[in-house]
């Protein structure tokens, strides 16, 4: 272990600040849920706008905020005792797994970093934004050199299975955060109109993720696996673990929107909560699966 500290100490010291990054950030969200601050403005496309006006939320709408708590709740409730817990045993056991489930973990933070830095109306956590945001960037690009080195050193790093169910998996999430925003880009495109929950924003970053990102790497995973590269193994468990996240994060944002005294349309539920929930049961199905089966050399 000590071994480990001496030479991973830029990585060992940036994940101590990524946990500590974090913890402020969720528990300031958290902590911003209160809807008795309300207030309207005119935004920049000439609607009426009702803001959230409590925490550091303040200056976002009040459709989004409940949303952006969610995400905060669930990264505090879940996702920090994951990532402390990975950090720790990696440090113990600097094995191939473990580095494979902290690029997962990793992976994960960075689509909520992503999501915080260029989603939420500027407040007083922007800098941390930027730091979460960087920290996480940098710390799976170091992870993905490292286990793209070790695939060069051996011929073989690992044996696996990588069977149909995960095959459809893929092209079925894949194509489906196509189906989840899509329809709403090209209805303001058809009527000439701004998207219908742009709201203060400039754009949707989840739209820009997930079409943009997270949909294209599910193709591009598919192809290295098909040829049976170890860099598509891992990436398939880091979009594993974000399907798993976003699971879990998006009936929770429900909640919370619920509890604003939101309305969620029934279509709205099943094209862009259930779709997701199912995709993350079937996640943890075959991440299980695919940890079982994996043999290192």
């Amino acid at each position: 272990m000590n071994d480990y500290l001496r030479n991973n100490r830029a990585f060992v010291i940036s994940n101590i600040f990524i946990i500590v990054f974090l913890l402020i950030i969720t528990i300031s969200g958290v902590c911003s849920f209160n809807t008795a601050n309300t207030y309207e403005i005119t935004n920049q496309y000439g609607d009426t706008v009702k803001m959230w006006g409590y925490g550091v939320y303040t200056h976002d709408s009040f459709f989004k905020a409940p949303i952006f708590i969610g995400s905060d709740f669930t990264i505090l409730l879940f996702i920090v005792p994951l990532a402390i817990f990975t950090f720790i045993k990696t440090i113990k056991n600097t094995t191939a797994e473990n580095y494979i489930y902290s690029f997962g973990v990793l992976g994960a933070l960075l689509y909520y970093s992503s999501s915080l830095a260029f989603g939420v109306t500027y407040n007083i956590l922007h800098l941390l934004y930027i730091a979460l945001f960087g920290l996480c960037f940098f710390g799976v690009g170091f992870l993905f050199v490292k286990l793209h080195g070790l695939s060069i050193c051996k011929n073989k790093v690992c044996t696996y299975t990588f069977t149909l169910g995960m095959k459809i998996f893929l092209i079925v999430a894949g194509i489906s955060l196509f189906v989840a925003w899509l329809p709403d880009i090209v209805t303001s495109i058809v009527n000439g109109t701004s998207l219908e929950l742009i709201e203060v924003y400039t754009t949707e970053i989840t739209y820009v993720l997930d079409m943009g990102i997270v949909s294209p790497l599910m193709f591009i995973t598919y192809y290295l696996l098909k040829k049976n590269s170890f860099v598509g193994y891992v990436l398939l468990r880091m979009i594993l673990k974000i399907c798993m996240v976003v699971g879990i994060m998006l009936p929770l944002q429900t909640v919370f929107q619920l509890m604003a005294g939101i309305s969620v349309p029934i279509p709205a539920l099943c094209t862009k909560v259930l779709i997701f929930v199912m995709l993350a049961g079937f996640a943890l199905y075959f991440e299980h699966k695919l940890k079982k089966n994996t043999i290192y050399s």
